[in-house]
């Protein structure tokens, strides 16, 4: 009898431990991770984005997918030369994100305070010569803009495109007289396709974007003029939870697409 109930206690228990060994494995089951897709939330509120001239048709499309992908975001340009813009910026201008067309215009916003963190290097730029369609003045090289009878657009020197024509001039060793200096690369481009220039030294990417209405010619020289462009989130940002959620979007591999298309360069 006494054995008997010994073989009965003996199973009891055993039983009694596989139940608790399938409790600790449910108990110790993985939990979801914070982070996860059913825990992330996307980005809310404005976004001020101050850009150079040149990245207009580029960054309204960015702007686009952003929103597109952030439904409660919205992101407003302002667009201009890179100069105008930094001084803007360092006289208090409301802004989250500022994109230049040259690390000099971006040095003057972050030597100032205005920069949070390191500006990134985004994409880079080359000058071409900007014609009206079918080319009537026959230009080839910067030489040829030193013609008798044709009338050049360049952009004023401390802007991105007119310091890199400058720069390119100078290799060239060409010496010409401009008919205007304007003030960003579009305004100069804009001379060409309402036909009050004969050329205007503008980037690929807005020759590119006027096909309609102007041919870009390559010269070597450029080659020697290329323009960086910095990216960086402002310090008295409003919406810094989007201003890094932007500049994240301009650095990703949607961001980099759209502007590969629009004809700038890897950095």
């Amino acid at each position: 009898m006494t054995s008997r109930w010994i073989r009965i206690t003996l199973a009891a228990l055993t039983v009694a431990g596989l139940s608790a060994c399938g409790d600790d494995t449910k108990t110790a089951s993985p939990q979801p991770s914070v982070g996860s897709a059913s825990s992330a939330a996307t980005v809310t509120g404005d976004v001020t984005v101050f850009a150079a001239a040149s990245l207009t048709e580029s960054f309204k499309t960015i702007g686009k997918d952003f929103e597109a992908a952030n439904p409660g975001a919205k992101v407003t340009f302002n667009f201009a030369g890179s100069s105008a813009l930094a001084t803007q910026i360092n006289q208090g201008a409301p802004a989250d994100v500022f994109a230049s067309a040259a690390p000099a215009n971006m040095k003057t916003v972050t030597d100032a305070g205005g920069g949070e963190g390191t500006a990134t290097t985004f994409v880079k730029n080359q000058l071409v010569i900007a014609v009206p369609k079918g080319n009537p003045k026959g230009i080839k090289a910067l030489a040829d803009l030193t013609k008798p009878g044709v009338k050049v657009a360049l952009c004023a020197e401390q802007v991105p495109c007119g310091a890199a024509a400058k720069k390119a001039l100078d290799a060239a060793a060409v010496k010409l007289t401009p008919v205007t200096l304007e003030q960003d690369v579009k305004a100069a481009l804009s001379k060409v396709k309402l036909g009050e220039v004969d050329a205007a030294l503008v980037y690929r990417t807005d020759a590119k974007a006027a096909t309609a209405d102007v041919d870009g010619i390559e010269f070597p020289e450029s080659a020697g003029a290329i323009n960086d462009y910095p990216i960086i989130v402002l310090k008295k940002a409003k919406n810094p939870a989007g201003a890094q959620a932007f500049v994240a979007y301009v650095l990703s591999d949607k961001g980099k697409a759209v502007l590969t298309t629009a004809g700038f360069q890897a950095p």
